[in-house]
């Protein structure tokens, strides 16, 4: 036996320790030696009963997923049949779990006869996140086990239950003590002799099916699950758990997740789950931790950023310049919560416990004493500096000092201040509270340290952190701007803004370019292209619509009126012809002939200078990885997770075909298109950014 998997005998108990570090996958050797150690136990006559645990602090986050796509271990029974076995064993076998048991992990706990579980453990089937659907039993056995609709809630979110959860639920027998394996064994000895065969989930009749259950999720999915495959499957597989017999469900469960498994979207999802894991690897230096932190500014970010320190546990202070602009802040933190509570999503004790830690404070003086100060103040070069002047000054020597600025030049903040080593940028996306994302921003003399403690404390916020180099927008911003810029020239020859809103929906983004500026605020991008202005050639392509529109005081859904206009209390979007009839002005005016624009060139002209600005990001070093590019795109700007994300999506189809759109379009529109030499390399060499770029990175699944 490998040392994946231990057994020993304590008393009359089995113990079988799952040790696969660091998640207790259950790969393939370790199925092996579990089957072997169960048999070991069965074999036993002084073994009563058998307790599964995990050793670290992790029961089992579930199988392998390196081995999808590969030839099966000849050797290696399959989860699904190491499950069945645990099952029919006609000694009680005892689920003890610590940390997490998911997916597969959390689908071979219900297999067992019993499941206890520690205060934090937490426990779920998040196999929807990767475009797929619980393959081992997970439809099957848990809708037995609890009902159709709470296991729907489970399996199509993908969250995590804890403990209590999963005690109301039905889920596990009993939370344990401190000592997790005494009580197994305590456990154990109060339900040797018993009749297991009502223990069996396979053997359990379902409730009888109630279509309506079905009815209601099919139609609550259709909006975030627009495009995708699995959650869809997902509710058709837990379907059958209650109108199919057991065989036959597990039978069409096995089906439906390979039809998963090999589709282009859960390959695409799975690429953007490692990119994650690779991204938040950056630096093995020591990091300072965070007990203490501090925000500058109360309007809308700084408010969202303080409430994830909250949520975190970190007490945070907010500082302003006025009462009445703090009173504000916090009343809208607490209308924030409220409203979370209204919706069942958190607890009043919960959201007490989190205002508990939030302060503000009128003086700087008052945040000496923080480990991190992030300023949130208004997008203003000077204003920043003058913040960071005065922050260097009151702040304790070993303070990070982390700006949120969106697209100004870090380094130049950091210059304002005595130690840039300890200067970094902090790029949280609005609402700060809600989206995932987190840029960080690495400056020229930002210290490893101060790029360790950031990235450790990305994850603490519970935040997609991503590490970026500087220059003007950072990663997104600066894609971003290739995109909408295209968007833009597509209006003055000949496009509608619904026209090109709906091709990138289709597409599969939550909302087209001109949707998302009306929701944003249009102020915003004005106030950036103001700056710019100074800077941007004067033979360069610039579109004046959207600075007109702005002019008219139309800012967006804030103002009723923007690209679109809106009707009083409503965001949906109402064409608008005074700015068709803007359009047609500015296209007269740029002597531009208008022509009819098909939906397939939209589309190329919006993503291939996208995925081209990508490039340069990094040819120039400003990304490390095309998966931490596609990781800021899906978590910061909706790119649709089944597509990977834009560089992912531009190795499938081809750096090549990319290439020769952009030298066409370079052709007939100028410099702006020119295609980046890193595409042009790839395009020669006929390999893909994936290959190039991530070929030495040592990454550990």
């Amino acid at each position: 036996m490998t040392n994946l998997v231990r057994f020993e005998q304590r008393e009359n108990v089995g113990i079988i320790t799952l040790d696969n570090p660091p998640v207790n996958a259950l790969a393939a050797e370790l199925r092996i030696t579990l089957l072997s150690a169960l048999g070991e136990a069965m074999n036993n006559p002084a073994v009563s009963a058998v307790v599964i645990t995990g050793d670290g602090s992790c029961f089992s986050a579930g199988a392998d997923i390196r081995e999808f796509g590969q030839a099966p271990h000849p050797d290696a029974p399959t989860l699904r049949q190491v499950i069945e076995k645990i099952e029919d064993c006609p000694k009680p076998i005892i689920a003890a779990i610590a940390g997490v048991a998911v997916g597969g992990g959390f689908e071979l706990t219900l297999g067992c006869h019993y499941r206890i579980a520690t205060k934090s453990a937490r426990l779920g089937l998040p196999e929807v996140q990767l475009g797929l659907i619980p393959g081992a039993g997970g439809t099957q056995r848990l809708p037995r086990l609890i009902g159709a609709e709470p296991a729907l809630r489970i399996v199509l979110s993908g969250d995590h239950l804890d403990s209590e959860q999963a005690l109301a639920l039905g889920i596990l027998d009993e939370i344990a003590g401190s000592d997790l394996t005494v009580c197994a064994i305590v456990f154990s000895q109060k339900i040797i002799g018993k009749d297991l065969r009502l223990r069996r989930l396979r053997d359990r009749e379902p409730d009888p099916p109630d279509q309506a259950v079905f009815e209601r999720s099919r139609k609550n999915i259709q909006r975030w699950a627009r495009g995708l495959i699995a959650p869809h499957l997902c509710i058709d597989s837990v379907e059958n758990a209650l109108k199919l017999s057991f065989n036959e469900g597990m039978r069409v469960e096995r089906s439906l997740f390979e039809r998963c498994r090999d589709s282009e979207q859960s390959r695409a999802q799975r690429h953007v789950f490692f990119a994650e894991r690779r991204a938040r690897k950056v630096s093995v230096e020591p990091y300072t931790n965070v007990d203490k932190a501090a925000v500058i500014g109360a309007g809308t970010m700084g408010t969202g950023i303080a409430m994830n320190f909250a949520n975190a546990g970190i007490p945070v202070s907010i500082v302003e310049v006025s009462q009445a602009a703090l009173d504000n802040g916090l009343e809208a933190i607490r209308k924030n919560y409220a409203s979370s509570v209204s919706k069942g999503r958190i607890s009043q004790d919960t959201v007490d416990a989190r205002m508990h830690v939030i302060t503000g404070t009128l003086e700087c003086h008052d945040i000496a004493d923080a480990d991190i100060v992030i300023e949130a103040v208004f997008e203003e070069m000077e204003l920043k500096k003058q913040v960071f002047k005065t922050l260097d000054r009151v702040c304790k020597r070993e303070a990070i000092l982390a700006t949120n600025t969106s697209t100004l030049d870090v380094n130049e903040i950091a210059a304002a201040t005595s130690r840039p080593g300890n200067v970094v940028g902090m790029h949280f996306f609005s609402p700060a509270n809600v989206m995932k994302l987190l840029e960080n921003v690495r400056g020229n003399h930002t210290s490893e340290e101060t790029i360790a403690t950031v990235m450790q404390l990305s994850k603490r916020l519970n935040k997609v952190g991503v590490l970026v180099g500087v220059c003007d927008g950072f990663v997104g911003n600066r894609m971003l701007y290739a995109y909408t810029r295209q968007a833009s020239f597509l209006l003055e020859e000949g496009a509608s803004p619904q026209q090109v809103d709906k091709v990138i929906y289709d597409f599969g983004f939550p909302m087209g370019p001109f949707a998302v500026g009306d929701l944003a605020g249009l102020d915003v991008g004005w106030r950036i292209r103001q700056r710019r202005a100074t800077t941007r050639p004067k033979d360069e392509r610039y579109s004046p619509i959207a600075d007109r529109i702005c002019e008219m005081g139309r800012f967006g859904q804030k103002t009723g009126a923007g690209w679109y206009r809106y009707e009083a209390g409503s965001r949906t979007p109402i064409p608008d012809p005074a700015i068709d009839k803007l359009i047609r002005a500015v296209s007269v005016e740029l002597r531009i002939k208008r022509r009819a624009i098909e939906n397939s060139e939209i589309l190329e002209r919006c993503l291939y200078p996208l995925i081209n600005e990508g490039a340069k990001v990094l040819d120039e070093g400003i990304a490390t990885r095309p998966g931490d590019i596609d990781v800021v795109w899906v978590n910061g700007y909706g790119f649709p997770i089944y597509r990977g994300g834009p560089m992912y999506y531009a190795d499938q189809i081809g750096p090549k075909r990319i290439y020769e759109t952009m030298s066409s379009l370079y052709d007939i529109h100028g410099e702006l298109l020119k295609p980046a030499p890193l595409l042009a390399r790839l395009a020669k060499s006929g390999e893909r950014f994936q290959d190039v770029l991530d070929r030495h990175c040592d990454v550990d699944h």
